[in-house]
């Protein structure tokens, strides 16, 4: 299966707003993704921004945030709870602060996937 490039605006746009966070950087599948405690929690797929939440929440931004869906790296293929955000969801940096701090709190709440492995 061939991938979209990643517009380098939304590459310099995640990278930006990670720095001063505290996770891991890796790539997947070529594309930048961000992990906490051994879990993927946001990145970027081809053109699109994805971010991991709790069942709550990802149910709570699918129903409060025109265009937010379920996200797929293939099609008919979700992935539990990653959420797609369309442009005016990110670009919108209360919103997208709120979200990402969710994210990063829920996984702040689980055992580390680092432990688990050794």
């Amino acid at each position: 299966m061939e991938f979209k490039k990643a517009p380098q605006e939304l590459v310099d746009f995640i990278n930006d707003k990670m720095k001063d966070k505290n996770c891991d950087y890796k790539k997947m599948f070529g594309y930048p993704a961000y992990f906490f405690n051994g879990y993927m929690f946001v990145g970027v797929h081809g053109d699109k921004l994805f971010l991991r939440l709790s069942d709550a929440d990802t149910a709570e931004i699918m129903k409060d945030c025109k265009g937010v869906v379920a996200f797929k790296v293939m099609p008919g293929r979700a992935m539990k709870g990653y959420v797609e955000l369309p442009k005016s969801i990110y670009s919108d940096d209360k919103v997208f602060a709120e979200y990402l701090d969710k994210s990063l709190n829920y996984f702040s709440s689980l055992p580390s996937k680092h432990e688990k492995n050794k």
